[in-house]
């Protein structure tokens, strides 16, 4: 089953999902993780705070750039108050493989601009 969830990593890596940004998006924020290098800014255009539209734009490794891409797929046409609710739990999940301490923080850069993002203030990985 893991290796399932492996193709699925590479294949939103190799195909990313909502790449680009939004001109004169609603809502952005980008951060980087320091230790690796890797990059992400989420763009969102809100609509009766709702998720009508999120792109992502960045580089780094295969895990950053497939969770960006898979969270952008969970967080389109949710309404705000769910997509404040998405935790470091359900982005592991979502990957679906055991992840070294680095690489987790590597998986975890996506979920932590998109909450600063809706929350338009920045997080740490234990506010996640």
């Amino acid at each position: 089953m893991e290796d399932f969830y492996r193709e699925y990593i590479l294949d939103h890596y190799r195909n990313p999902r909502n790449k680009g940004t939004i001109d004169n998006p609603d809502l952005s924020y980008e951060d980087s993780n320091p230790l690796c290098g890797d990059e992400i800014r989420i763009d969102l255009r809100i609509r009766d705070d709702v998720v009508e539209e999120v792109k992502f734009s960045g580089r780094g490794c295969a895990i950053s750039q497939a969770s960006a891409s898979m969270l952008t797929e969970m967080v389109e046409g949710k309404p705000l108050e769910e997509v404040k609710q998405i935790s470091k739990e359900d982005v592991l999940d979502m990957l679906g493989i055991q992840l070294s301490p680095v690489r987790v923080k590597c998986a975890l850069l996506s979920l932590k601009v998109l909450k600063g993002a809706v929350y338009g203030i920045p997080h740490t990985d234990e506010d996640l």
